[in-house]
Protein backbone atom coordinates (compact mmCIF):
# COMPACT_ATOMS: atom_id res chain seq x y z
CA UNK A 1 0.00 0.00 0.00
CA UNK A 2 2.86 2.38 0.83
CA UNK A 3 4.32 1.67 -2.30
CA UNK A 4 1.56 2.62 -4.11
CA UNK A 5 0.67 5.84 -2.31
CA UNK A 6 4.35 6.73 -2.98
CA UNK A 7 4.21 5.86 -7.43
CA UNK A 8 0.65 8.19 -7.23
CA UNK A 9 2.87 10.84 -5.23
CA UNK A 10 5.37 11.39 -8.00
CA UNK A 11 3.27 10.74 -10.31
CA UNK A 12 1.32 13.45 -9.43
CA UNK A 13 4.36 15.81 -9.29
CA UNK A 14 5.04 14.55 -12.51
CA UNK A 15 1.87 15.78 -13.88
CA UNK A 16 2.40 19.22 -11.58
CA UNK A 17 5.56 20.02 -13.24
CA UNK A 18 5.20 18.77 -17.08
CA UNK A 19 3.53 22.37 -17.83
CA UNK A 20 1.77 21.91 -21.48
CA UNK A 21 -1.23 24.25 -21.24
CA UNK A 22 -3.89 23.76 -24.04
CA UNK A 23 -5.23 27.40 -23.55
CA UNK A 24 -4.31 30.63 -22.12
CA UNK A 25 -7.10 30.54 -18.99
CA UNK A 26 -5.75 27.22 -17.55
CA UNK A 27 -2.13 28.46 -18.13
CA UNK A 28 -3.06 32.16 -16.06
CA UNK A 29 -5.24 30.42 -13.79
CA UNK A 30 -2.42 27.67 -13.09
CA UNK A 31 0.02 29.92 -11.88
CA UNK A 32 -1.98 32.41 -10.22
CA UNK A 33 -3.20 29.53 -7.61
CA UNK A 34 0.32 28.35 -7.62
CA UNK A 35 2.00 31.89 -6.19
CA UNK A 36 -1.31 32.94 -4.53
CA UNK A 37 -1.25 36.64 -5.83
CA UNK A 38 -3.83 38.37 -7.00
CA UNK A 39 -1.83 41.98 -7.78
CA UNK A 40 1.00 43.76 -9.43
CA UNK A 41 2.51 44.49 -6.01
CA UNK A 42 2.06 41.12 -4.46
CA UNK A 43 5.12 39.08 -3.90
CA UNK A 44 6.36 35.73 -4.64
CA UNK A 45 9.59 36.05 -3.22
CA UNK A 46 10.98 38.95 -0.30
CA UNK A 47 14.05 40.84 -0.46
CA UNK A 48 15.93 38.61 0.85
CA UNK A 49 14.85 35.88 -1.65
CA UNK A 50 12.51 34.15 1.03
CA UNK A 51 8.89 33.14 0.50
CA UNK A 52 8.12 30.49 -2.01
CA UNK A 53 11.05 28.03 -1.52
CA UNK A 54 11.13 26.39 -5.21
CA UNK A 55 11.64 29.97 -6.45
CA UNK A 56 14.94 30.49 -4.36
CA UNK A 57 17.60 32.63 -6.18
CA UNK A 58 14.75 35.04 -7.23
CA UNK A 59 14.29 38.08 -5.32
CA UNK A 60 11.54 40.87 -4.88
CA UNK A 61 9.86 38.58 -7.67
CA UNK A 62 5.97 39.73 -8.59
CA UNK A 63 3.87 38.60 -11.31
CA UNK A 64 3.01 41.07 -14.59
CA UNK A 65 0.97 38.62 -16.21
CA UNK A 66 -0.52 35.98 -14.83
CA UNK A 67 1.24 32.51 -16.44
CA UNK A 68 2.84 35.10 -19.35
CA UNK A 69 5.80 36.74 -17.57
CA UNK A 70 7.40 38.12 -14.26
CA UNK A 71 9.66 40.25 -12.65
CA UNK A 72 12.25 40.51 -10.48
CA UNK A 73 15.65 40.53 -9.23
CA UNK A 74 18.81 38.19 -8.75
CA UNK A 75 19.12 36.79 -4.92
CA UNK A 76 23.21 37.15 -4.82
CA UNK A 77 24.02 39.48 -2.21
CA UNK A 78 21.22 37.86 0.54
CA UNK A 79 21.95 34.07 -0.96
CA UNK A 80 22.37 31.67 1.86
CA UNK A 81 24.92 29.17 0.70
CA UNK A 82 26.29 31.10 -2.54
CA UNK A 83 26.56 35.27 -1.63
CA UNK A 84 28.26 37.59 -3.79
CA UNK A 85 28.16 40.90 -4.91
CA UNK A 86 24.31 42.29 -5.50
CA UNK A 87 25.89 43.46 -9.17
CA UNK A 88 25.41 40.10 -10.96
CA UNK A 89 23.27 37.40 -12.84
CA UNK A 90 20.71 35.36 -11.62
CA UNK A 91 22.64 32.13 -9.30
CA UNK A 92 22.54 28.87 -11.35
CA UNK A 93 19.96 27.29 -8.15
CA UNK A 94 17.59 30.55 -9.54
CA UNK A 95 17.99 29.44 -13.28
CA UNK A 96 17.53 26.18 -12.36
CA UNK A 97 14.71 26.17 -10.00
CA UNK A 98 12.40 28.82 -12.51
CA UNK A 99 13.11 25.92 -15.21
CA UNK A 100 11.90 23.34 -12.59
CA UNK A 101 8.69 25.71 -12.32
CA UNK A 102 8.04 25.60 -16.44
CA UNK A 103 9.80 29.05 -17.29
CA UNK A 104 11.31 29.00 -20.58
CA UNK A 105 13.14 32.09 -20.67
CA UNK A 106 14.97 34.49 -18.12
CA UNK A 107 16.34 38.03 -19.42
CA UNK A 108 19.13 40.11 -17.26
CA UNK A 109 18.57 43.52 -17.80
CA UNK A 110 22.17 44.61 -17.07
CA UNK A 111 25.29 43.50 -18.85
CA UNK A 112 27.34 43.33 -16.17
CA UNK A 113 28.48 39.82 -15.99
CA UNK A 114 26.46 38.23 -18.05
CA UNK A 115 29.66 36.93 -20.06
CA UNK A 116 30.89 35.05 -16.65
CA UNK A 117 27.38 33.15 -17.06
CA UNK A 118 29.14 29.25 -18.16
CA UNK A 119 25.66 28.23 -18.59
CA UNK A 120 23.07 29.68 -20.66
CA UNK A 121 20.42 26.37 -21.08
CA UNK A 122 18.45 24.89 -18.61
CA UNK A 123 16.70 21.42 -18.89
CA UNK A 124 14.50 20.37 -15.81
CA UNK A 125 13.63 16.91 -14.77
CA UNK A 126 10.23 16.68 -16.76
CA UNK A 127 12.74 18.27 -19.86
CA UNK A 128 11.59 21.91 -19.36
CA UNK A 129 13.90 24.18 -21.13
CA UNK A 130 15.07 27.39 -19.81
CA UNK A 131 17.24 30.03 -22.05
CA UNK A 132 19.15 32.54 -20.30
CA UNK A 133 19.73 35.73 -22.35
CA UNK A 134 20.66 39.67 -22.14
CA UNK A 135 18.26 42.29 -22.89
CA UNK A 136 18.49 45.76 -21.47
CA UNK A 137 15.23 46.48 -23.33
CA UNK A 138 16.59 50.51 -23.48
CA UNK A 139 16.19 50.38 -27.70
CA UNK A 140 12.99 50.82 -29.61
CA UNK A 141 14.54 47.49 -31.48
CA UNK A 142 15.27 45.29 -27.98
CA UNK A 143 12.12 46.68 -26.55
CA UNK A 144 10.49 45.00 -29.57
CA UNK A 145 12.33 41.83 -28.99
CA UNK A 146 10.76 41.75 -25.18
CA UNK A 147 7.66 42.29 -26.50
CA UNK A 148 7.32 40.35 -29.21
CA UNK A 149 8.71 37.01 -26.73
CA UNK A 150 5.55 38.12 -24.31
CA UNK A 151 3.27 38.01 -27.06
CA UNK A 152 4.40 34.21 -28.34
CA UNK A 153 3.67 32.97 -24.72
CA UNK A 154 0.18 34.85 -25.02
CA UNK A 155 -0.49 33.29 -28.89
CA UNK A 156 0.96 29.53 -27.27
CA UNK A 157 0.47 28.65 -24.05
CA UNK A 158 2.76 25.88 -24.22
CA UNK A 159 5.58 28.04 -24.13
CA UNK A 160 6.60 28.95 -20.52
CA UNK A 161 6.73 31.94 -19.05
CA UNK A 162 9.38 34.42 -19.19
CA UNK A 163 10.86 35.85 -15.88
CA UNK A 164 12.61 39.53 -16.35
CA UNK A 165 15.06 40.76 -13.97
CA UNK A 166 17.37 43.14 -13.01
CA UNK A 167 19.26 43.13 -9.38
CA UNK A 168 16.92 44.40 -6.76
CA UNK A 169 14.08 43.57 -8.77
CA UNK A 170 13.03 47.14 -8.65
CA UNK A 171 13.97 49.99 -11.12
CA UNK A 172 14.89 48.17 -14.81
CA UNK A 173 12.80 44.90 -14.52
CA UNK A 174 10.16 48.16 -13.74
CA UNK A 175 10.31 50.12 -16.49
CA UNK A 176 10.19 47.15 -18.87
CA UNK A 177 7.27 45.62 -16.31
CA UNK A 178 5.48 49.32 -16.97
CA UNK A 179 6.28 49.02 -20.84
CA UNK A 180 4.41 45.07 -21.00
CA UNK A 181 1.67 46.72 -19.26
CA UNK A 182 1.24 49.56 -21.47
CA UNK A 183 1.29 47.17 -24.29
CA UNK A 184 -1.02 44.56 -23.35
CA UNK A 185 -3.28 45.79 -20.22
CA UNK A 186 -3.77 49.06 -21.58
CA UNK A 187 -1.72 51.05 -19.19
CA UNK A 188 -1.35 54.85 -19.59
CA UNK A 189 2.01 56.15 -19.82
CA UNK A 190 0.87 57.81 -16.44
CA UNK A 191 -0.39 54.78 -15.18
CA UNK A 192 2.67 53.12 -15.96
CA UNK A 193 5.17 55.33 -14.14
CA UNK A 194 2.64 55.38 -10.99
CA UNK A 195 3.02 51.29 -11.05
CA UNK A 196 6.69 51.64 -11.42
CA UNK A 197 7.32 54.32 -8.17
CA UNK A 198 5.26 51.93 -6.40
CA UNK A 199 7.34 49.14 -6.95
CA UNK A 200 10.58 50.13 -6.08
CA UNK A 201 10.38 49.89 -2.28
CA UNK A 202 10.21 53.62 -1.87
CA UNK A 203 13.53 53.83 -4.15
CA UNK A 204 11.78 56.14 -7.23
CA UNK A 205 13.62 59.56 -6.33
CA UNK A 206 15.83 59.83 -9.06
CA UNK A 207 16.52 57.38 -11.83
CA UNK A 208 15.27 60.25 -14.91
CA UNK A 209 16.40 58.01 -17.57
CA UNK A 210 13.88 55.24 -16.79
CA UNK A 211 10.73 57.68 -16.51
CA UNK A 212 11.82 59.30 -19.27
CA UNK A 213 11.69 55.46 -21.08
CA UNK A 214 8.36 55.12 -19.36
CA UNK A 215 7.20 58.43 -20.54
CA UNK A 216 7.88 58.16 -24.40
CA UNK A 217 6.75 54.39 -24.60
CA UNK A 218 4.40 53.99 -27.62
CA UNK A 219 2.61 50.14 -27.96
CA UNK A 220 3.75 48.09 -30.67
CA UNK A 221 0.47 48.39 -33.11
CA UNK A 222 1.43 44.63 -34.57
CA UNK A 223 1.59 42.94 -31.50
CA UNK A 224 -1.73 44.02 -29.65
CA UNK A 225 -3.98 41.56 -27.80
CA UNK A 226 -7.97 41.21 -27.64
CA UNK A 227 -9.53 42.75 -24.75
CA UNK A 228 -10.82 39.11 -23.10
CA UNK A 229 -7.27 37.89 -22.96
CA UNK A 230 -6.44 40.86 -21.22
CA UNK A 231 -8.51 40.54 -18.72
CA UNK A 232 -7.41 37.29 -18.07
CA UNK A 233 -3.68 37.58 -17.92
CA UNK A 234 -3.77 41.39 -16.26
CA UNK A 235 -3.27 41.21 -12.16
CA UNK A 236 -5.04 44.18 -10.34
CA UNK A 237 -3.36 47.03 -9.32
CA UNK A 238 -3.30 48.11 -5.70
CA UNK A 239 -3.34 52.08 -5.02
Amino acid sequence: MKSILVALFLFANVFLYSKSFNNINDKATYYKNRYKVNCLNEKITDNFGNGFDDLYGTRNMKTILFGIAYRGGANNYYHKTNKRDNQNPLPEDGLNNLCSEGFSSAIYLYGTNFSKVENKVFISANSDTLRYIQNSGMSRKTQEDIIKMIKERIDEPSLGPVYLHCWNGWHQSGYVSAMILMQFCGYSNQQARTYWEQNTDGAYKKFDNVKKMIANFTPFQNYKIDKEISDLICPCMKK
